[in-house]
C-alpha cells in the first residue's frame, strides 16, 4: 500500500469506505481511547491470545513491521488488561500505527495524547496481564464480529473499525470515489431547500408500497 492509497483511505474515513464495501465489513462494539483523533490506516499484524494473556502479543510488537496495526483477538475478556503504558511506548518505539483489541486496555490516560496512534479496544480493567502464553501470531482471528487475516488492511477513525482484504484496495479506492461524487450530488440537492428532492424520489420509487 502506497503512502497516496494510505492518504485516500485516510481522507475517506470509515463512513464512506463502509458504505462502499457494502455495510459488511465493519468492526463492532470497539471503544476509541486515543486522544490523537486521526485515521489510523495499515496492515493487521494478528494475534490471537489466551485471555488475559499477552505474552503472544508482546512478541508480535518485537516482530511487526512500521506502519503494521497490531490487532489482538484477546476473546473479549474485560477483566485483564492486555495493554497498558508500556506496551504502548514498546509499539510506538517499533512504528506500529496502533492497536485494536478485542480485549481490555490500561493506563487509559497514556494514550489520551495527541500523538500519532491509534488505540480501539473493547473496555478497561486496572488488572495487568499474565506473561504465559499461550499464543499465535499471524493467523485469522475475529474481532467485533470479523474475522481479520494477516495483512489485511484496518482504517479506524472516530466513526469506527472496518477492515478489508489488500487485494480489494484498487477497487475499492475506485468505489470510494464513486461513492464520494454520489453524495455530492445528494449534498447539492439537499442544500438547494427544494422539496423536490431527485436522490429521495429515487428511493421512495424504489421502495414502492413499503412507505405509505
Amino acid at each position: 500500500m502506497t503512502k497516496d492509497e494510505l492518504g485516500v483511505l485516510a481522507r475517506a474515513g470509515t463512513p464512506l469506505i463502509g458504505d462502499a464495501l457494502g455495510r459488511l465489513d465493519a468492526i463492532h462494539g470497539l471503544i476509541r481511547f486515543d486522544g490523537w483523533r486521526g485515521c489510523m490506516v495499515g496492515r493487521a499484524f494478528t494475534v490471537k491470545t489466551r485471555e488475559g494473556d499477552n505474552l503472544a502479543l508482546l512478541h508480535a510488537l518485537s516482530v511487526a513491521d512500521p506502519g503494521d496495526v497490531l490487532v489482538v483477538d484477546g476473546g473479549g475478556w474485560p477483566h485483564r488488561a492486555l495493554v497498558g503504558d508500556l506496551a504502548r511506548n514498546f509499539a510506538i518505539s517499533r512504528g506500529i500505527s496502533g492497536f485494536i483489541i478485542e480485549g481490555a486496555i490500561r493506563d487509559v490516560s497514556t494514550f489520551q495524547t495527541e500523538e500519532p496512534f491509534g488505540c480501539f479496544a473493547r473496555g478497561i480493567s486496572h488488572n495487568g496481564p499474565f506473561k504465559d502464553g499461550p499464543g499465535r501470531i499471524n493467523v485469522p482471528v475475529a474481532i467485533g464480529g470479523q474475522v481479520v487475516s494477516p495483512g489485511d488492511i484496518i482504517v479506524a477513525d472516530d466513526d469506527g473499525v472496518v477492515s478489508f482484504a489488500l487485494q480489494r484496495l484498487d477497487w475499492l479506492i475506485q468505489a470510494v470515489a464513486d461513492r464520494a461524487a454520489a453524495e455530492n450530488t445528494i449534498r447539492a440537492q439537499i442544500l438547494s431547500g427544494e422539496r423536490n428532492q431527485p436522490w429521495l424520489d429515487a428511493l421512495m420509487a424504489e421502495a414502492g408500497s413499503k412507505i405509505s
